[in-house]
């Protein structure tokens, strides 16, 4: 697993992940993903909840450190799938298809890849999808 250093996101914005979860809802309400999302959620503290989202943010300041790294290396796609069951455990099943779509708005511009990029360093956002695109083509 990779080693994660716990940060503090001062600088981000905890109203953007209820905006994000609002998003998710217009766009995946009906879904058994947002389902399972729901039934993970309301079991948890608020203070886990921010853990868990803190920690999210985590894998993007470790990604940024991979950057000198070509997105298909080891270590990058390591990150990739541990990305991928950390979401299975906390959140929801990510499936392929769940995972390319974050993929999407990781580099898709606007709030996403901003906060992204600030906790990663400028491209992270971008990286994150060339790193994905790459573990999900070898699924």
């Amino acid at each position: 697993m990779l080693e994660v250093e716990r940060t503090d996101f001062e600088g981000f914005d905890p109203k953007k992940i209820e905006q994000y979860c609002q998003q998710a809802k217009a766009l995946y309400g009906k879904t058994d993903a947002y389902k399972e999302f729901q039934q993970k959620r309301k079991v948890r503290t608020k203070e886990q909840e921010k853990n868990l989202n803190a920690q999210v943010m985590d894998f993007f300041v470790q990604l940024g450190k991979l950057r000198p790294c070509a997105p298909d290396s080891e270590e990058a796609q390591n990150w990739a799938m541990e990305l991928q069951a950390f979401f299975t455990e906390h959140f929801y099943t990510c499936t392929p298809q769940i995972l390319g779509s974050l993929a999407e708005s990781y580099a898709g511009g606007g709030s996403m890849t901003e906060n992204i990029d600030k906790v990663g360093g400028d491209g992270t956002g971008t990286f994150a999808k060339q790193v994905i695109d790459i573990y999900l083509s070898r699924l």
